[in-house]
């Protein structure tokens, strides 16, 4: 029965998450990139600038740059690292030139997103300001379009459990600091598995999910400033850490850097295995993107509509940053460590055992640094997954109901640390596909209303400064 319905998961995330995806996502995107102007390219030193701006307005509980850390604690998860690894086995090194297309893409529609989260986010009962595709969607298109905004909710909450992360840190711990005669030998599992009937490495698998979920609980039940505080944290020591190690390996393999490169240009755009080889690569690096950077889910307005910032603009600048840094930067690092140590002609869907692989045989013990980053890469994304899920079932369930999904959310993670890894992937991909179809239809129906704000606030002169000093600008430094 769980083998069907696993094949039935698969079999639905493998269509939706095939040409609907890439079309909806990349067709969508590009639209959006073109109708604004490039705006990903032409106002990225904008974006840079809104990072500096601190806002004294009362109307959020953290600021636009602890938003963005958020944002991308979420986004940089085991995707940039297991992602990256199974877009490289299932479409070779030209479906990463994919998901660089998709993070300059990704970063208008991330825009886009921040602008609207904004513009159409929700005053709660108690008085706290919170927003997302559910707000975008009934208040910037209407209350008549209120059921797809219950489909995201929906498609929301299971959407952002976190399906992929428990199950890979599991087997990630396991795959270093184990060996099938520990585990077979521990009296602990053996008496454990007499009690409940599951395996040894089963029984292990549960005591590890246990684990991560007392540990996530300690952060997520303190809410959004105690995730947002740890994310501000844990970001830049993460992000630099794997920087480093990356780093080593291109010196110490510099001669074959040029040829992998090349490799990714070149087989990105190879036909030689026929037109329907070259789409297939194109769809496999779009559809791992989505993974990655999150751009078109509808998860970053969820977390930029708690922002301190009143201004619909500059609030898209600060999540436009977003892809730029998880797509772009540390997916490249990741794709450059693995082809130039890697194996990446492997039977099957392999993620964080691929990339093991690679920093093993590329830094001494590279493997336990790995494991290090990728312990947290997948406790960030989770503290952030649980406040998306949370406000997806405050807005199907009221505020004071919300906290019940938040155990829930923890509780599941135990589960997900035991199911195969085929069947997890499969689930990722197939409510991100589900969250995408209203967040994306929401986005572009609004994209005029986006175009004339962004109009509006690069129209703006810059204020003069008076003598004596100069004073925080609320506008763009130029109106170009």
């Amino acid at each position: 029965m769980f083998q069907k319905i696993s094949e039935f998961i698969i079999a639905a995330a493998d269509f939706l998450g095939g040409y609907p995806l890439f079309f909806l996502l990349i067709g969508g995107g590009l639209y959006m990139f073109i109708r604004s102007g490039m705006v990903s390219l032409r106002r990225l030193p904008h974006a840079v600038e809104a990072l500096r701006h601190k806002s004294d307005s009362k109307n959020g509980q953290i600021s636009s740059t602890q938003a963005l850390c958020s944002v991308v604690a979420a986004t940089i998860g085991l995707g940039n690292i297991a992602g990256v690894a199974i877009a490289l086995v299932m479409g070779g090194p030209g479906a990463i030139f994919w998901m660089w297309v998709s993070a300059i893409v990704g970063m208008s529609t991330k825009y886009h997103e921040g602008v609207l989260a904004i513009m159409y986010r929700h005053q709660t009962s108690d008085g706290k300001h919170v927003g997302g595709p559910m707000y975008i969607i009934e208040k910037g298109l209407g209350p008549r379009w209120k059921p797809l905004a219950i489909f995201f909710a929906i498609a929301g909450m299971f959407g952002t459990l976190c399906i992929m992360n428990a199950n890979q840190l599991t087997e990630a711990f396991m795959s270093v600091f184990t060996t099938p005669d520990s585990i077979e030998g521990s009296n602990l599992l053996g008496g454990i598995s007499s009690a409940t009937g599951l395996t040894h490495v089963e029984a292990f698998k549960l005591i590890f999910g246990i684990g991560v979920a007392l540990i996530v609980a300690l952060v997520v039940l303190k809410g959004i400033t105690r995730i947002a505080n740890v994310a501000s944290v844990m970001v830049p020591f993460m992000v630099i850490l794997y920087f480093v190690m990356v780093l080593y390996i291109i010196i110490t393999n510099y001669t074959h850097v040029p040829e992998v490169i090349a490799s990714i240009f070149r087989e990105a755009f190879n036909l030689r295995a026929g037109l329907g080889a070259f789409v297939g690569i194109a769809i496999i690096g779009a559809r791992r993107a989505a993974l990655v950077n999150d751009a078109g889910i509808g998860t970053a307005s969820l977390m930029h509509g708690q922002s301190r910032n009143n201004e619909p603009v500059r609030e898209g600048l600060v999540a436009m940053m977003g892809p730029s840094i998880d797509s772009g930067l540390v997916c490249t690092l990741t794709a450059l460590a693995i082809l130039l140590c890697g194996d990446i002609d492997v039977e099957g869907v392999k993620g964080l055992h691929v990339a093991m692989g690679a920093f093993s045989k590329g830094i001494p013990y590279g493997e336990y640094l790995l494991m290090v980053i990728v312990a947290c890469f997948a406790l960030s994304s989770m503290f952030s997954y649980s406040f998306y899920g949370t406000r997806c079932a405050a807005y199907l369930f009221g505020e004071k109901h919300a906290k019940y999904y938040t155990w829930v959310f923890i509780l599941t993670m135990v589960v997900f640390a035991v199911i195969p890894l085929e069947a997890a992937v499969g689930m990722c991909d197939l409510f991100y596909a589900l969250m995408a179809i209203p967040t994306m239809l929401a986005l572009l129906l609004l994209s005029p209303k986006v175009r004339e704000a962004t109009r509006k606030y690069f129209a703006m002169p810059a204020p003069q400064p008076p003598k004596g000093g100069v004073p925080e600008s609320d506008s763009p430094a130029s109106g170009m």
